[in-house]
């Protein structure tokens, strides 16, 4: 890949490196909401949603769409769902394993104390 291929693959993680935009991708993954819909599901101000959907948007993350005086926001890509899930899969087994260590060395410091 090029330098400018590989700054393209940054900016798109960069996007997605924020909780809030996470949070409201997830939101999106049962179907398409309208900003009020995310507003009340996410308990972000209306300000915060909408700042974190236009930089979706302009990335290519989430498309939109008039409805009436409604914007309705959805998943623009469906090879997204496997990238997330890829990535949950991964921090559900980094937690797993950190749960399995800590649990071995509380034991261990127990007795230490003993």
């Amino acid at each position: 890949m090029t330098a400018a291929m590989l700054e393209r693959v940054a900016e798109q993680f960069r996007a997605l490196g924020e909780p809030s935009r996470l949070h409201l991708m997830n939101l999106l993954f049962d179907g398409e909401r309208n900003v009020g819909e995310l507003v009340a599901a996410s308990g972000l101000s209306l300000a915060n949603v909408s700042k974190h959907l236009g930089i979706l948007h302009q990335i290519g993350w989430v498309t939109r769409r008039k409805d009436g005086l409604n914007v309705v926001y959805a998943i623009a890509d469906e090879r997204t769902f496997g990238l997330c899930e890829l990535m949950c899969n991964r921090v559900r087994e980094l937690a797993t394993a950190e749960a399995a260590i800590t649990r071995q060395v509380a034991p261990a410091r127990r007795r230490r104390a003993d």
